[in-house]
């Protein structure tokens, strides 16, 4: 059985604007390449799946761990929900319907983990209790605004891990209590 997990970049304060938050240090990218390597597949917003589309195409500014990047994100499958996009890009699939069904779904078919990103979405999942763990990736920031990582009421959690990655992030796992 698959694990669903919810896990973003977040300022101290809780914001997960990705405009405002620092760029990744090298540690942590190669973190980020690991986990995508590793993964399942993912289940996206739709605005997160527009800002992650970034990752479609190769750029000329792109590095070895970009393109590194590029390919471990291209590979894997995508699940977007949406009720107002008409298309997907590759590799992924657009959910139109009963979004708890599909989950629950995937969860029972695939073994490993499905990734959740977006607020919105892990909201809907969280409520549905199909959140298996939450990742918090602390950003030694404060921005006082943005979208915030938990956009509804914070559920009952437990601790059961905290890393350090590179010099400034700590990643504080969570399981629902």
């Amino acid at each position: 059985m698959a694990k669903l997990v919810y896990g973003m970049n977040q300022s101290l304060d809780g914001y997960v604007d990705h405009l405002e938050l620092p760029i990744p240090g090298p540690a942590l990218f190669r973190h980020f390449i690991e986990q995508v390597r590793d993964l399942t597949g993912s289940v996206y917003g739709r605005r997160m799946y527009e800002v992650m589309r970034y990752w479609d195409e190769d750029r000329p500014e792109w590095g070895a761990e970009e393109h590194d990047f590029a390919v471990a994100w291209r590979r894997q499958p995508k699940w977007v929900a949406s009720r107002s996009l008409k298309s997907v890009g590759p590799n992924a699939t657009l959910v139109e319907g009963d979004i708890e069904a599909v989950i629950r779904g995937l969860k029972a078919q695939l073994v490993g983990e499905i990734e959740v990103a977006g607020p919105d979405l892990a909201r809907s999942l969280t409520d549905l209790g199909l959140i298996d763990e939450y990742r918090l990736i602390l950003h030694p920031v404060v921005l006082g605004r943005g979208k915030p990582f938990f956009a509804g009421p914070r559920p009952p959690l437990r601790l059961v891990a905290s890393d350090r990655i590179g010099e400034d992030v700590i990643r504080l796992t969570y399981v629902p209590a």
